[in-house]
Protein backbone atom coordinates (compact mmCIF):
# COMPACT_ATOMS: atom_id res chain seq x y z
CA UNK A 1 0.00 0.00 0.00
CA UNK A 2 1.44 3.13 -0.95
CA UNK A 3 1.55 6.38 1.64
CA UNK A 4 -1.07 9.24 0.94
CA UNK A 5 0.11 12.49 1.67
CA UNK A 6 -2.22 14.48 3.74
CA UNK A 7 -2.96 18.54 3.25
CA UNK A 8 -5.75 20.61 4.35
CA UNK A 9 -6.18 24.02 3.96
CA UNK A 10 -7.41 24.33 7.65
CA UNK A 11 -3.66 24.22 9.09
CA UNK A 12 -1.11 26.56 7.67
CA UNK A 13 0.89 25.17 4.27
CA UNK A 14 4.11 23.68 4.69
CA UNK A 15 6.86 26.32 4.72
CA UNK A 16 9.84 23.79 3.11
CA UNK A 17 9.91 20.55 1.13
CA UNK A 18 7.61 18.42 3.39
CA UNK A 19 3.64 17.38 3.91
CA UNK A 20 1.89 18.35 6.66
CA UNK A 21 1.29 14.77 7.20
CA UNK A 22 1.74 11.18 6.02
CA UNK A 23 -0.78 8.30 6.39
CA UNK A 24 1.52 4.79 6.17
CA UNK A 25 -0.66 2.31 6.69
CA UNK A 26 -2.85 2.61 10.03
CA UNK A 27 -0.09 5.42 11.27
CA UNK A 28 -0.47 8.96 10.66
CA UNK A 29 2.69 11.16 10.96
CA UNK A 30 1.64 14.70 11.63
CA UNK A 31 5.09 16.98 11.03
CA UNK A 32 5.66 19.61 13.55
CA UNK A 33 3.01 22.71 13.94
CA UNK A 34 3.45 26.27 14.95
CA UNK A 35 1.50 28.79 15.40
CA UNK A 36 0.44 30.12 11.72
CA UNK A 37 -2.97 31.28 11.44
CA UNK A 38 -3.89 28.86 8.17
CA UNK A 39 -6.41 31.45 6.73
CA UNK A 40 -3.60 34.62 6.73
CA UNK A 41 -0.64 33.10 7.38
CA UNK A 42 0.34 35.43 10.33
CA UNK A 43 2.02 34.06 13.51
CA UNK A 44 0.00 33.64 16.40
CA UNK A 45 2.20 34.83 19.23
CA UNK A 46 0.58 37.24 22.27
CA UNK A 47 1.74 34.79 24.89
CA UNK A 48 2.88 31.27 25.02
CA UNK A 49 -0.92 30.12 26.32
CA UNK A 50 -2.24 31.25 23.03
CA UNK A 51 0.71 30.16 20.67
CA UNK A 52 0.01 26.81 21.96
CA UNK A 53 -3.49 26.45 21.46
CA UNK A 54 -2.97 27.62 17.65
CA UNK A 55 -0.51 25.09 17.40
CA UNK A 56 -3.06 22.85 18.85
CA UNK A 57 -5.87 23.74 16.40
CA UNK A 58 -3.33 22.89 13.54
CA UNK A 59 -2.70 19.57 14.89
CA UNK A 60 -6.39 18.93 15.06
CA UNK A 61 -7.04 20.37 11.61
CA UNK A 62 -4.29 18.03 10.14
CA UNK A 63 -5.61 15.11 12.17
CA UNK A 64 -9.52 15.51 11.01
CA UNK A 65 -8.23 15.82 7.43
CA UNK A 66 -7.41 11.64 7.71
CA UNK A 67 -10.00 11.22 9.72
CA UNK A 68 -8.59 11.07 13.34
CA UNK A 69 -8.41 12.80 16.73
CA UNK A 70 -6.59 13.61 19.43
CA UNK A 71 -8.05 9.95 20.79
CA UNK A 72 -5.52 8.30 18.19
CA UNK A 73 -2.25 10.20 18.96
CA UNK A 74 0.10 7.98 20.47
CA UNK A 75 2.84 10.42 20.60
CA UNK A 76 3.50 13.87 20.41
CA UNK A 77 7.46 15.77 20.19
CA UNK A 78 7.36 19.23 21.89
CA UNK A 79 9.81 22.10 21.05
CA UNK A 80 9.89 24.69 23.01
CA UNK A 81 12.56 27.39 23.42
CA UNK A 82 12.30 28.03 26.65
CA UNK A 83 11.96 25.24 29.54
CA UNK A 84 10.58 28.14 31.82
CA UNK A 85 7.30 27.99 29.12
CA UNK A 86 7.21 24.50 30.37
CA UNK A 87 4.41 24.70 32.66
CA UNK A 88 2.56 26.96 30.43
CA UNK A 89 2.69 25.20 27.91
CA UNK A 90 1.65 21.48 29.80
CA UNK A 91 -1.36 23.12 30.85
CA UNK A 92 -2.68 24.33 27.50
CA UNK A 93 -1.53 21.26 25.94
CA UNK A 94 -3.10 19.11 28.49
CA UNK A 95 -6.73 20.46 27.43
CA UNK A 96 -6.77 18.63 24.72
CA UNK A 97 -5.54 14.93 26.08
CA UNK A 98 -8.09 14.73 28.93
CA UNK A 99 -7.53 10.94 29.75
CA UNK A 100 -5.68 8.28 28.49
CA UNK A 101 -3.10 11.20 27.37
CA UNK A 102 -0.11 9.96 24.79
CA UNK A 103 3.56 9.41 25.11
CA UNK A 104 5.91 12.58 24.79
CA UNK A 105 8.55 14.39 25.21
CA UNK A 106 9.46 18.14 25.49
CA UNK A 107 12.84 19.43 24.20
CA UNK A 108 14.24 22.83 24.33
CA UNK A 109 15.95 24.62 21.49
CA UNK A 110 17.51 27.31 20.46
CA UNK A 111 15.37 28.44 17.79
CA UNK A 112 12.25 27.20 16.09
CA UNK A 113 10.65 28.15 12.34
CA UNK A 114 9.80 31.74 12.11
CA UNK A 115 11.03 32.46 15.48
CA UNK A 116 8.16 30.84 17.19
CA UNK A 117 8.36 29.79 20.95
CA UNK A 118 6.61 25.91 20.39
CA UNK A 119 6.56 23.36 18.17
CA UNK A 120 4.15 19.79 18.37
CA UNK A 121 4.51 17.26 15.70
CA UNK A 122 2.74 13.53 16.70
CA UNK A 123 2.04 9.91 15.86
CA UNK A 124 -1.08 9.21 15.66
CA UNK A 125 -2.36 4.94 14.78
CA UNK A 126 -6.10 3.93 13.99
CA UNK A 127 -7.33 0.65 15.04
Amino acid sequence: MANQIIFTLEAPAPIGPYSQAVLAGNTLYVSGQIPLDAETGELINENITEETHAVMKNLEAVLRAADFGFGDVVKCTIFIKSMDEFATINEAYGQYFKSNPPARETVEVSKLPKNVNVEISCIAVKG
